[in-house]
């Protein structure tokens, strides 16, 4: 599956639009309270366990997302966008483009 943040793919024809597809992940409270807890991974300011799990969210989101569009029938999703946002004290890392079949 060809995901891009661009309106479409350079060399193919978009045939057909899907709708819109999302992808969402939470990391919950506890992460926060263990990442503090091992705040000896920090190094110049980076913690590697908090990078590491940020990057699992978004993983997840992603993957999320292409399930969604494949189940469609689509084999591409343009205009992806990644967004991170704090609510109640939890991370949701949330991916979001439009599913489209490519010629």
């Amino acid at each position: 599956m060809i995901v891009t943040t661009t309106p479409n793919v350079e060399g193919r024809t978009i045939a057909r639009y899907h709708g819109i597809v999302t992808g969402e992940a939470i990391l919950g409270a506890n992460i926060f309270r263990d990442i503090f807890a091992g705040i000896r991974d920090i190094v110049g300011g980076r913690s590697a366990a908090y990078e590491k799990e940020l990057g699992r969210a978004r993983e997840t989101a992603l993957a999320e997302m292409e399930e969604r569009a494949e189940a469609m029938g689509a084999n591409a999703v343009v205009g992806a966008d990644l967004d991170y946002e704090v609510i109640n004290n939890m991370l949701m890392v949330s991916a979001s483009g439009t599913a489209v079949e490519l010629k």
